[in-house]
Order: C-alpha cells, then structure tokens, then sequence
C-alpha cells in the first residue's frame, strides 16, 4: 500500500513536494499519482496545486479524482497546498468556480487597488515571498514550528472561512488572512512547505506523523 499520495491533476510543483516528504520520511512510499484506485489505498494524502481555479476543477473531473479526493478528505490524514487549500472551500471568485465544498466559505482575491503596507506603500499582488504565519490554534501539525515562523507565499486569492474554528492560522498583508485552516483529518495551507526549508520540512514531518482523533 502507497503510505503518502501526492494528487496529480497536472497542476502543481509536485515533484518539489514529493523530494520534501521523501527526505522527511525515506521509508515511506511516496507516490505521485492521477490514478483514483492509488488515491483511495493510501495510508495519506497531499493535496497540492498552482494555477488558476477553473483549470483546477476541471482538471481535477477530467481525470476523475474528484470522488477520490473527496473520499480521503474525509477519513485519512490529507494536506491540502495552496490551491489544494482554495479548493476545499464552496466557490472562488477567480473564474467564479465552485469548489470541492468540503469546508465552509469562499476565495476572494487580494484587491490590489486598495493594498498597502503600514507606511502606505503599494503591495503587490501576488502576494509573493516569505511572510510570518500567527498561529491561532494549537494543532500537532504546528508542533516544533514556533509561532510567527515565516513560510513562503505566491498567491492572489485567500480563503475566507465561513467556520472561525477552522481557522489555525493568519498571516498579514495589509490585512490579516487565513493562511492556514483545520478539520477533524484536514490541515490545509495557503503557503508552500515544499519551499520553506527547514519550517516547511518539520511541518511535512508532523503531517508524516499526525494521527487525527
């Protein structure tokens, strides 16, 4: 049996992903995978993804994962990156796209008309590079990872929850956003650990080891 899939839809950095969980876990059986059948049979699930929302969903039905992904978000450890993060949520504004609907809430993007930093200086959008991440929840996936560690960021949409108890973390850029969010076996971020050295490495680490109640 695959310990830990990695959900190919074709869009994402997966192999990035994959050397990051391999080298926390080299006894593990990392599998990138489109193959339904795989995703069903693992022990757990990462869900990773870049790109614009419309090709994610449709991708994700052409290749007839949906179900699949679906199904392992709710009974096995599942991580869900960037946009794997923005699916889970009902709709996006980016396309105006429903999403997997698995948590509650919507993606808005950052309004760059109006974004600026605490000196009234333009911030773009994306919002690309290193940023803290507030931890506002204790959780096991932030075990080792001290508060307002910084984690690196590429994205012009952030996730609006619906359920302020899923929220686990915010970071900041002109405003506070949810970077990071929570549900019974899903933990799901904004920003990539696959590119956040040696904070991104232990937090792929905890979820090798995260055994959700």
């Amino acid at each position: 049996m695959t310990d830990i899939a990695i959900v190919d839809y074709g869009m994402g950095n997966l192999h990035s992903v994959s050397k990051a969980l391999e080298h926390v876990a080299p006894n593990a059986s990392v599998v990138i995978t489109s193959d339904p059948a795989v995703v069903r049979k693992a022990a757990r699930v990462v869900f990773p993804g870049q790109g614009a929302m419309p090709n994610c969903i449709r991708e994700l039905d052409v290749r007839g994962l949906r179900s699949a992904v679906m199904e392992a978000a709710a009974n096995k450890p599942f991580l869900g990156i960037c946009i794997g993060l923005q699916m889970l949520f009902e709709m996006s504004e980016e396309g105006n796209v429903s999403g997997l609907g698995i948590m509650s809430g919507k993606v808005t993007r950052f309004p760059a008309l109006t974004m600026k930093d605490d000196s009234g200086r333009k911030l773009k959008v994306p919002h690309m590079g290193w940023n803290q991440v507030h931890q506002a929840t204790e959780h096991p996936m932030w075990a080792d990872i001290a508060n307002d560690t910084r984690f690196y960021f590429v994205h012009s949409y952030f996730v609006e929850a619906a359920n302020l108890e899923a929220i686990t973390a915010y970071s900041y850029y002109s405003f506070p956003f949810v970077c990071a969010v929570a549900k019974d076996n899903i933990f799901a971020v904004q920003f990539h650990p696959e590119k956040s050295q040696a904070a991104g490495l232990t937090l792929l680490n905890n979820f090798v080891h995260w055994e959700p109640n």
